[in-house]
């Protein structure tokens, strides 16, 4: 298997694509601040993953600014800090200042003269149009949770997914590859529904599970890269085509045995 086996690339986009964790520490910086305490990043992403994931579970149909402001309400509470719902709904309308990958725009650059494209989040369409234009790129199809009425890790997403890539652009699940990040929301539900899936392995260089719940049980993955663009990289080579330029700062590709 190579990555030239397939002719869908299915995306995950926060903590995939656009940098979530730093987005949502940013926005949180002013509540955290507030505590008096000492909330290092990883510790503040681990306590927004329990309640954003407790969240999506109570309320599945709830759109996803709302939840997020939710959230906020869980965490000022859990801190012990006062909040007013405007900045509950200030932390809610926050995803389009979340900023992208640096990595990113170029690979899906490159990748979209191979595949088709598509977006399968957890965010509702309104705020991903702001990730969308950070982005760059047109996707050939864009699900979210707010058409589906649930949130990722359901095995009701992925099958929404499918069906409508069959019905949408005419493939069948053989022809994709779910791309993310998340071994939580995305790889375990992947294996589960029978999906290949390449893992984009940004937290590499870091301990624990920043803003995701740890996975039940360690998924399989068809391939892992450390970046987009060890995977646009790696897409190159298996093409035979001419290799990327990687800035050194990006890590190089590795992938999980076939």
């Amino acid at each position: 298997m190579n990555l030239t086996s397939f002719s869908v690339l299915t995306f995950d986009c926060y903590g995939t694509l656009i940098d979530w964790e730093t987005g949502i520490h940013r926005a949180l910086a002013n509540l955290i601040g507030r505590t008096g305490r000492r909330y290092s990043p990883d510790q503040a992403l681990e306590a927004f993953a329990r309640h954003e994931s407790e969240q999506e579970a109570e309320t599945g149909a709830m759109p996803y600014p709302e939840l997020l402001s939710m959230v906020y309400t869980r965490l000022a509470g859990e801190w012990g800090v006062e909040s007013t719902r405007d900045e509950a709904d200030a932390f809610g309308a926050s995803v389009p200042d979340w900023p992208e990958f640096p990595d990113s725009r170029e690979a899906l650059r490159y990748l979209k003269r191979f595949y088709r494209l598509v977006i399968l989040s957890n965010v509702d369409r309104a705020s991903f149009r702001g990730s969308n234009a950070r982005l760059g790129v047109e996707f050939d199809a864009i699900y979210c949770a707010s058409d589906i009425g649930s949130y990722k890790p359901s095995l009701r997403n992925f099958e929404y997914m499918i069906d409508h890539v069959r019905a949408e652009l005419g493939f069948g699940p053989e022809s994709i590859l779910h791309t993310a990040q998340s071994l939580f929301h995305d790889h375990e539900p992947a294996n589960r529904i029978g999906l290949a899936s390449a893992w984009i392995d940004r937290r590499h260089a870091a301990s624990g599970w920043g803003a995701t719940l740890p996975p039940a049980n360690a998924p399989r993955y068809a391939f892992r890269f450390e970046s987009m663009a060890a995977m646009a990289n790696a897409h190159r080579l298996d093409d035979q085509a001419a290799p990327l330029e990687i800035p050194r700062t990006l890590p190089f590709v590795s992938r999980s045995p076939e």
